[in-house]
């Protein structure tokens, strides 16, 4: 049922005969060229017989005079395949593997192979088509390359369509659509044919009808209206199939000349049943058996046919019997019983070889795509279940952390910041008032480096004068306002920032921004301990109570200060107060 697909790689055989060697001035003239240039000589006049001749004869020459050129001798029998006639081609294509086999190339003794399949699918040897694609299946899967794997898609698919397993032939054509519509205008062509057919046989009529339409449509699109004729014949099969039975027989009829003329007997055959069909329908029939005589004529002169067109010889004995002809009733039921044989020939060995060479190999295939999809889920799922434990032990550790650290900063005294002056300035008998100690601490220019900045001793009464200003710094909270820098805290100590500087690192034990980030954040911290409204604030709205500039300023400040977020000491103290327990 299917046209002589022709038009992939090696695909396009055209019907010529090869004529004698060509005059020596025009192979004297090509025999010194390369193979590259005699290749793209026959390619671009692969349509012209009288031209591509001489290409492909000087190739085969050029290629037997080198000694052991094993390629190049497959590849130019390949090209005489091309040409040869039909009852040849099967003599070249065993030269063309030959030839192959010597050069251990998968990719071409596959192709070599798969171009011998499609030779007996076109003479309709449907058993000797499956086993060369069988073969060119196990050594195209050898290599990477994807067009030959599609060319083995759709011969299976072919074969498929013939043994009826019509959803399994779609999914492959489906393929060979998706793969070949950037890749090959007629094979794609090609490929939406044979889907239109499948889709009629499994009674997806609409479905048929509108893949016939995108062909004739993309066809023309591609400038390449070679296989309308190909869609208007699929087309009228669909249209019988649903009871238009006149428009199935002009349609059928427009489309045989040019299927005749290229003696595609099988669409020949097909076209036939279809039209007698129709005609049996509209109970014409006289005119019926006219054609499914027809059918039975190609049958005895090809010993091939469609299981699809069995039918029209049940039509035909079935009006012999209605005419009393018994002569010729019993002659279509011999005929018939011929039919079944072939058939069931054909069938037997094309079923057993498809489900075991090519079907279990698939399976096999999925088979093991799924196996490795189980053990990669479960190395995923160990890695995932090692990753969750990794994590659950860091969350522990953290917690126990946070808890250890929690404990810590509830035991540690943060509401008590005076350091009485007494016993660090004994035996001093006054301190200078604010505005004297003004007047005692010479300026020191903010321009000046404090590392060029030459020393200068600060007197114990200054010194304590200082430390009592801290202490009131202190207990006023002064450093919660914004912004507190030295240069603002000189001026409320009554002292440059160079005092400053020294004296809380000698009676603090730490750098200035330290020591009033640390005072901000004992604060904040003896606040969350003793007022629970200070617990329900933000981190934002404790930022502020602090005195600091930003959230992301206090949040980091905080936990470098703790080691614990804010959020994480107010959930615990919420949680601690709630359980009546600290720890």
């Amino acid at each position: 049922m299917f046209q002589k697909k022709y038009a992939i790689i090696f695909f396009l055989i055209v019907n010529c005969t090869l004529a004698q060697l060509p005059n020596n001035s025009a192979f004297d003239s090509l025999s010194n060229k390369s193979y590259e240039y005699l290749r793209n000589g026959f390619e671009t006049t692969i349509y012209n017989k009288d031209k591509s001749k001489i290409y492909v004869q000087v190739w085969l020459q050029k290629a037997k005079a080198e000694k052991d050129n094993y390629h190049q001798l497959a590849l130019a029998y390949k090209a005489y395949v091309i040409n040869a006639d039909k009852s040849i081609r099967l003599f070249y294509a065993d030269s063309m593997i030959s030839n192959a086999k010597k050069t251990n190339d998968d990719e071409l003794i596959g192709s070599s192979y798969m171009a011998k399949g499609i030779i007996h699918y076109n003479r309709n040897e449907h058993s000797k088509a499956l086993d060369n694609y069988l073969i060119a299946d196990r050594y195209i899967a050898q290599t990477n390359m994807t067009p030959l794997n599609y060319q083995i898609k759709y011969g299976i698919a072919q074969i498929k369509y013939y043994l009826g397993f019509y959803d399994e032939a779609i999914s492959l054509f489906r393929e060979c659509v998706g793969y070949f519509k950037n890749e090959n205008d007629r094979a794609y062509l090609n490929s939406i044919h044979c889907l239109g057919l499948c889709y009629n046989q499994t009674g997806n009529y609409n479905l048929a009808t509108i893949t016939n339409q995108i062909g004739i449509s993309e066809g023309r699109l591609f400038e390449d209206t070679g296989m309308e004729f190909y869609f208007n014949h699929s087309e009228g099969i669909n249209q019988c199939s649903i009871g238009n039975y006149t428009a199935a027989i002009t349609k059928l009829k427009s489309a045989l000349p040019e299927i005749i003329a290229l003696n595609d007997d099988t669409n020949e055959t097909v076209a036939y049943f279809y039209i007698g069909k129709s005609y049996w329908s509209l109970k014409r029939y006289n005119d019926a058996v006219t054609y499914f005589k027809k059918v039975d004529h190609i049958f005895q002169k090809k010993g091939y046919i469609l299981p699809n067109l069995r039918r029209g010889y049940e039509y035909l004995i079935d009006y012999y019997k209605q005419h009393n002809d018994t002569e010729s009733q019993l002659f279509y039921i011999n005929q018939l019983l011929k039919v079944d044989k072939v058939l069931a020939q054909d069938y037997k060995y094309l079923l057993k070889k498809i489900v075991k060479e090519y079907d279990t190999k698939e399976l096999i295939k999925a088979k093991n795509a799924i196996e490795n999809t189980v053990v990669l889920t479960r190395i995923l799922a160990c890695i995932i279940v090692l990753l969750m434990a990794v994590i659950i032990m860091y969350l522990i550790q953290k917690n126990r952390r946070n808890k250890k650290l929690f404990e810590e900063l509830m035991n540690r005294d943060t509401g008590n910041h005076m350091h009485p002056s007494d016993t660090i300035f004994e035996g001093l008998e006054s301190y200078p008032s604010a505005s004297e100690l003004a007047k005692q601490i010479p300026e020191i220019p903010e321009t000046e480096s404090n590392d060029k900045q030459p020393t200068r001793d600060i007197t114990p009464a200054i010194e304590a004068a200082i430390v009592k200003n801290l202490e009131k710094f202190e207990l006023n909270k002064k450093y919660l306002e914004k912004d507190m820098t030295v240069t603002k805290m000189a001026t409320i100590l009554h002292t440059n920032s160079k005092y400053v500087t020294k004296v809380i690192a000698k009676h603090r034990g730490k750098g200035t921004i330290e020591y009033i980030t640390e005072l901000k954040l004992d604060y904040i911290i003896e606040m969350l301990k003793t007022d629970s409204r200070y617990r329900n604030y933000t981190n934002k709205a404790l930022g502020d109570e602090a005195g600091f500039r930003t959230t992301q300023n206090f949040t980091r400040a905080f936990k470098s200060h703790t080691g614990i977020t804010p959020t994480y000491f107010s959930y615990k103290l919420k949680k601690s107060i709630n359980t009546g327990d600290s720890q």
